[in-house]
C-alpha cells in the first residue's frame, strides 16, 4: 500500500486535476491515486500516515459538499464521518483553490476550515505557503502572514499552477519522504 494518501473535494473539476497533475508527478507506489473523498471511506483515510488533501472554497468560504451544490458531497459531509480519528503521528499537508478577485474576503477559506480541523485532532501540518503574490482581503487559511497550505487562484492566475505545485511539492517532500 501506497504511504501517501491523496484526496480532494471538488465542484467544477479544478482541485480533481491538481491532484491528479500531483499525483502524475510519481510515477512509483508511494503515493495513492487521487481520491474524491465523497468516495472515500474513514478506514482508508485514517490508514495513511502521511496524506495531501486538496478542496476549493465555494461561494462565501464554504468547504465543498451538498449544501454548496457539489455533486455526490465533499469535505462537508466527510469530515463528520472522521472526527472521531486521532491524526497524531500523521503528517497532512494541504492545497486549495479560490477565486481572489471574485472572492476577496474568503479566498481558500477551506484550506483553513480543514487546517483547523486536522490540527484539532493531532496532526501534523506541512506546506504552509507565503502569501505574496496574492491580491485578497481576508482568508481563513492566513496564519502569522502565510497560508496553511498551498493557495492556488487557476481563476485568474492559471499560468502561475504549475510552477507553484511545483514549489510546494519540493518544500513538503522531506517531510513526506518524496523525491522529486
Amino acid at each position: 500500500m501506497a504511504r501517501i494518501g491523496l484526496f480532494f473535494a471538488s465542484s467544477t473539476g479544478n482541485t480533481r486535476r491538481i491532484a491528479k497533475a500531483i499525483k502524475k508527478r510519481f510515477h512509483d507506489d508511494t503515493m495513492a491515486d487521487a481520491l474524491n473523498v465523497n468516495k472515500a471511506t474513514p478506514e482508508l483515510f485514517a490508514s495513511y500516515s502521511h496524506l495531501i488533501l486538496g478542496t476549493s472554497t465555494l461561494g462565501a468560504g464554504a468547504l465543498p459538499g451538498l449544501s454548496t451544490d457539489c455533486m455526490g458531497g465533499g469535505w462537508e459531509e466527510f469530515l463528520p464521518k472522521i472526527e472521531h480519528i486521532d491524526f497524531t503521528g500523521k503528517t497532512i499537508a494541504l492545497f486549495g483553490l479560490g477565486n481572489q478577485d471574485k472572492y476577496p474576503d474568503e479566498f481558500v477559506d477551506a484550506i483553513g476550515i480543514l487546517h483547523d480541523f486536522f490540527k484539532a485532532r493531532g496532526a501534523k501540518l506541512a506546506g504552509f505557503w507565503p502569501a505574496d503574490d496574492y491580491a485578497f482581503i481576508a482568508s481563513k487559511a492566513l496564519v502569522d502572514g502565510e497560508f496553511v497550505g498551498l493557495a492556488l487562484d487557476h481563476e485568474n492566475q492559471k499560468l502561475l499552477t504549475d510552477a507553484r505545485v511545483d514549489a510546494w511539492l519540493k518544500l513538503i517532500a522531506p517531510e513526506f519522504g518524496l523525491h522529486l
